[in-house]
């Protein structure tokens, strides 16, 4: 026995230990359980005895609250915000002693407490308080009721998104007490950039100063990220960083960690499971920490007193959720900056349309560095165009230009040289053979489709077909097809340069990082792993694939990852060379040249304003079987201003189209044939016209109308700002 057993036997003055374990067992068991079927003859709460509940249901005609009443038992723990379970569906008819029953059992949050109710009827009892800790609260719930809107959406399907899956033994866990703020911090290399110390300044003494902030290449973003955040703490308030992937999630934790130490901040990534996820996920609603570093679903975390909110690469398409209601990062920051009136950071290497806009409006003020610094900090960017291979015997016969070929050679005697190419899928779209100019529809403006061989041109936005196509540029009456992606170049690398170790990046193996040692490293775009000590050279191979893509955003978004791949590369002094195989006088290819994001934003944000483009104008895409649909859009009472494109036909997602197919990424179910729609707006329509789309759905659902499926799997699908619009 224990020295500290000593003295506690029967007889002793203390019951034994696991005596008093058995007799408070016994105790509890006397404690009436729950009644979770109907608690039928239960008395009611003496106070508020009615719980507005929000049911986990995520259909549009059900998106409101539903009345409760709430059992005296429950009446401690039934708090808004708690989780719950409801009986749901039981009708009107099953009714014992005053009380609705039956249905079958769904979760729910409490969103108030309530003396009275409006319903006429007699109430069903909540069946059970599932946990205590009130994880929904009246800021989250505006947010999330404020972004279903804006998405015609389901206030159920962003609470989804928006709180994690519920963990007993996270909830357990006894949160320390919050850290003291750290000191504000030293500008730092922040000292780059116009303006950037008193961006720091503003922050640390309250204020809530939006930036639109254009990043120098190399990898000190997310040393700078980690100061703005660590001069935000030093006011008291907390501050929220999104990106795009685990990789930057991992870097920006990494800089967080050495600035301020373990303990300051929490990480919120699909990766770290359920319990860790819940866990951090609840350090940050109970105010145990106020930074929070996540991908997509940390948009929503629940910060105390947030002061910053940030994004990086908001042209990620990871930002955009693949669920209903498909909420982008960006907008939802934004609105979070408006209604906490908090400060706002987007940052890139490149810059957005929609960032350009930000700027252009004055809601965010540039936050760049002058032309020296960005010549001093970027690489060496070299072109190969048409031309170029044209006259390249080496070009013809192998996959690599003879420039580029040089300078892998060059670029192996002094680290790693990346190679991006683009990944499989890309499908060109047509354009002038003589200025490259891309083929558009007369009427709408939408990218012109080659179909069967001697059929005439589409419009892949409105369907209309054009018989007799010419250049507006320069008048030319023929068209091309852009080149198709990247073949073999790993194995075609290795043969031409033997005695070096070939590494590769993508959708199967996503590497980290690579020793600063000779070595060719091909990736994917979006996959490039930083070097140490940088890469010595890149090579962005096949341009014209990424520049070819049937959508709108495809030259920014070319740009975009050309400029995310080449900032892991040197600085020009210390010998960095970029090669990027496209037609030197495109408008990306150019920027790039010229390191000119903001630039090329600010040119593609013109013309899309002169042609009624997003995010000039709001959009939304509706799709499904053609009498649905046809159905659908005569239903919905659309604003007046609103211009209907189409229907085109979608691809179903089975074998791939042929000339005239279209693939889109929300594509039919396989085996249907659906078409598509896009409805138009001009600004100041787009909440009219998520509420009408919205309205039309709900009433479809309610209805019960043909082929009308359970959300998620609904006949009619609506997206309000879809990324892919051809």
């Amino acid at each position: 026995m224990s020295r500290e057993n000593e003295g506690s036997g029967v007889g002793g003055d203390e019951e034994p230990e696991q005596l008093a374990l058995i007799r408070e067992s016994v105790r509890r068991a006397k404690v009436p359980r729950a009644k979770p079927r109907t608690w039928r003859g239960a008395a009611l709460a003496k106070e508020l005895p009615v719980a507005r509940v929000l049911v986990d249901k995520g259909v549009l005609h059900l998106d409101r609250y539903f009345d409760y009443a709430v059992p005296e038992e429950l009446d401690e723990a039934a708090q808004p915000g708690v989780r719950v379970r409801v009986r749901f569906g039981a009708g009107s008819r099953n009714v014992r002693e005053g009380r609705r029953e039956g249905g079958g059992l769904i979760d729910g949050f409490i969103v108030e407490r309530c003396a009275e109710t409006e319903y006429t009827g007699p109430l069903a009892a909540l069946a059970q308080v599932v946990s205590p800790e009130p994880v929904l609260d009246s800021g989250l719930l505006e947010l999330s009721r404020a972004v279903a809107d804006r998405y015609a959406g389901s206030l159920a399907d962003v609470l989804q998104l928006a709180i994690p899956p519920r963990h007993a033994r996270a909830e357990s866990r006894v949160p320390p007490a919050p850290p003291a703020p750290p000191r504000a911090p030293e500008p730092g290399s922040w000292r780059r950039y116009a303006h950037g110390p008193e961006f720091l300044q503003a922050l640390a003494t309250g204020g809530a100063p939006r930036a639109v902030w254009t990043a120098l290449p190399g990898p000190r973003w997310a040393e700078e990220i980690a100061r703005a955040v660590q001069a935000t703490l030093a006011s008291g308030r907390g501050a929220l960083v999104v990106v795009p992937t685990g990789r930057p999630a991992a870097r920006v934790d990494a800089a967080l960690t050495e600035l301020l130490g373990a303990g300051q901040h929490a990480l919120l990534t699909a990766d770290a499971g359920q319990e860790r996820r819940y866990q951090e996920w609840l350090s940050v609603r109970r105010g145990t920490v106020r930074a929070v570093v996540g991908t997509r679903a940390a948009m929503f975390a629940p910060v105390r007193d947030l002061g910053l909110v940030v994004i990086w690469d908001d042209g990620d398409s990871s930002h955009s959720d693949d669920r209903a209601p498909f909420p982008h990062v960006r907008e939802v920051l934004e609105l979070r900056a408006t209604r906490d009136k908090c400060g706002f950071l987007l940052g890139s290497w490149s810059c957005t349309v929609e960032a350009a806009q930000l700027v252009e409006s004055g809601w965010a003020a540039p936050l760049v560095a002058d032309r020296e610094q960005v010549r001093g900090a970027a690489p060496l960017v070299r072109t190969v165009g048409d031309g170029d291979l044209a006259r390249d015997e080496a070009a013809r016969a192998a996959r690599l230009p003879s420039l580029a070929w040089r300078v892998a050679r060059d670029g192996l005697q002094h680290g790693p040289v990346l190679v991006q190419v683009p990944r499989r899928g890309y499908v060109p779209r047509l354009a002038c053979e003589r200025c490259r100019e891309p083929a558009r529809c007369r009427r709408c403006a939408g990218p012109l489709e080659a179909q069967e061989s001697g059929a005439a041109l589409r419009c892949g936005w409105c369907g209309v077909e054009e018989a007799a196509w010419h250049c507006e540029a320069c008048g030319a009456f023929r068209l091309r097809a852009q080149v198709v992606g990247a073949r073999r170049t790993a194995e075609e690398l290795g043969r031409a340069f033997p005695a070096v170790p070939v590494r590769t990046s993508g959708r199967e193996q996503v590497l980290d990082t690579v020793p600063d040692a000779p070595a060719l490293v091909v990736s994917t775009p979006g996959a490039e792993p930083v070097a140490e000590g940088g890469y010595a050279a890149a090579l962005l191979l096949d341009g014209w694939a990424m520049l070819g893509r049937p959508d709108l955003r495809a030259g920014e978004d070319a740009l975009r990852r050309w400029i995310g791949a080449s900032s892991l590369v040197r600085p020009q002094g210390a010998g960095g060379t970029v090669v990027v195989v496209a037609e030197p006088t495109l408008r990306p290819v150019q920027a790039l040249v010229r390191w000119d994001p903001v630039g090329h934003a600010v040119r593609e944000l013109a013309e899309r304003a002169e042609l009624g483009f997003p995010p000039v104008s709001r959009m939304a895409a509706v799709s499904g079987p053609p009498e649905a649909l046809a159905e659908f859009l005569s239903a919905a009472e659309l604003p007046r201003d609103a211009a209907v494109l189409g229907p085109v036909p979608v691809w179903d997602g089975g074998p791939a189209p042929g000339p005239g197919g279209s693939r889109r990424g929300a594509g039919a179910p396989a085996g249907e044939a659906w078409e598509r729609v896009l409805i138009r707006v001009p600004p100041g329509s787009g909440a009219a016209l998520a509420a009408s789309l919205k309205v039309a759905q709900a009433a479809r659902m309610a209805r019960g109308a043909k082929g009308a499926r359970e959300a998620g799997g609904e006949a009619v699908r609506v997206r309000v700002d879809p990324l892919d619009i051809g």
